[in-house]
């Protein structure tokens, strides 16, 4: 079923009607044990998911319930749209086969946010954020947490979307040029063959780096930065010539924003990115920021059998953690709402709901193939294309499914997130699964991600 720009100015218009109606406070939020996106009321089916029904532009609560942003999509009552009801099925369908189920082949939990002309179309939350304790062992009923749709989840590498738009606000500002050589800013990047390391060329993974850095049994923080710093190319390697997906490449980008804004670099998220676009359910460590309330509620836990036990508020990525879970490829924290926003702002050119993050010009370059012609290499999936922007992969079938096209672009992270935006169609989906939970290892997210993806390119015209 295809939609039109009618249908979604009529169902936004009946959103906001039926949010006056069904507000449950004189301020129009909901309250924090029972969030519903900023005004209308959350129904939690028989099944196991949740939809918002009735949610006006007031935005996402705070971690205490207060009101949130005015930059909250805008849900069609009920998800009334008919592929709404599919996505839902489509996800509970990854889900463990009953409530004893140990083992799943999909996610215990997801969330998928899908906005159309930045309407929402779709606002739905399937399973459990916590099914499982430590060893992993299944929880019993009672000590499990169900998803919810503002339930945060760790972003793992989607993060780098953020480090890159951090990072070109600072190109905007003339205090870091992409051409130049990473050297400029962070003398202690050194080894054979990086001084022609370009700051470009961490965004677009193409610098030589390899994916990780050796940051164990150092005695500090200023250690173990020094380690990413120093972190060789990989042999044989020649900078500018071929895409290498590196999480190392971002760490350096961070650094960066850190090194010319003189913040560390949660605190330039919150006052240059989040702050500004009223994101209160996004940053790094969110059990500094969460109340003890929304910890135990809405946080999605990841692993289960780390050395470190059961996961959750506590970034997946060992060196993010052994960085203190702030670093530039990895740790920030968010809802699909928030993160939903993030795709928006890209598709606005840099502007959303009246706040400008970045230049048009600075998003058009962002958004751009930065490596045509050049070979990928990439085992975990080498049927890849070198297809990259800055901070932003291109054009990728075995996430995009049907979606992909030379102009999407998002992004993808281990613990189970994923951010898709087709201008095209002027679409955005944040599908957020805990498919680490409790060990990775279990199921593969791409299938899933492409599926949801061919749903919407067959149903979104």
């Amino acid at each position: 079923m295809g939609i039109t720009r009618r249908t979604l100015v009529s169902a936004g218009l009946a959103a906001a009607t039926a949010t006056l109606a069904g507000c449950d406070r004189p301020d129009g939020t909901a309250p924090d044990a029972a969030w519903s996106g900023g005004g209308g009321r959350t129904r939690t089916t028989g099944s196991g998911s949740a939809d918002v029904a009735g949610t006006a532009p007031t935005g996402t609560p705070t971690p205490g319930g207060a009101p949130g942003p005015a930059g909250a999509p805008e849900p069609v009552p009920g998800n009334r749209l008919g592929y709404a009801a599919e996505v839902t099925a489509l996800l509970k369908r990854q889900l463990p086969a009953t409530a004893s189920t140990f083992q799943h082949s999909g996610f215990p939990g997801a969330i998928a946010t899908v906005l159309v002309r930045g309407v929402a179309t779709v606002h739905t939350a399937v399973g459990e954020a916590l099914r499982y304790g430590a060893g992993p062992k299944l929880l019993p009923a009672g000590q499990r947490v169900p998803m919810r749709p503002d339930s945060i989840f760790d972003l793992a590498s989607v993060t780098k979307v953020y480090t890159a738009i951090l990072l070109l606000q600072q190109v905007e500002r003339g205090r870091v040029d992409l051409d130049a050589p990473v050297r400029r800013y962070l003398p202690g990047f050194t080894g054979t063959g990086k001084d022609s390391v370009t700051v470009e060329m961490l965004l677009t993974h193409t610098s030589g780096l390899p994916v990780g850095a050796k940051v164990t049994g150092l005695p500090d923080n200023t250690a173990r930065w020094n380690a990413v710093l120093s972190t060789p190319l990989l042999a044989g390697a020649t900078p500018g010539d071929t895409f290498r997906y590196s999480s190392v490449g971002l760490m350096v980008a961070g650094k960066i924003v850190e090194k010319v804004t003189g913040q560390r670099l949660d605190q330039a998220l919150k006052s240059n990115l989040t702050g500004p676009l009223g994101l209160r359910d996004t940053g790094f460590v969110p059990n500094t920021w969460l109340s003890a309330t929304a910890r135990a509620t809405r946080l999605v836990a990841t692993d289960a059998r780390s050395s470190r036990g059961l996961l959750r508020g506590t970034v997946h990525d060992d060196v993010a953690n052994h960085l203190g879970g702030i670093a530039g490829h990895a740790g920030i924290f968010a809802s699909a709402t928030d993160v939903a926003a993030i795709g928006q702002l890209l598709l606005g050119g840099g502007s959303y709901r009246g706040t400008r993050i970045l230049a048009a010009e600075t998003v058009a370059r962002m958004l751009r193939n930065h490596n045509a012609g050049k070979p990928a290499v990439d085992p975990d999936r080498p049927h890849r294309s070198s297809a990259h922007g800055l901070g932003v992969v291109l054009d990728q079938p075995w996430f995009m499914g049907r979606l992909s096209s030379p102009h999407t672009f998002g992004h993808t992270g281990f613990a189970g997130p994923s951010l898709l935006v087709d201008p095209a169609r002027k679409l955005v989906l944040a599908l957020l699964t805990n498919r680490a939970h409790p060990n990775w290892s279990w199921a593969d997210p791409d299938p899933v991600r492409a599926a949801v993806a061919d749903l919407l390119a067959r149903s979104v015209r």
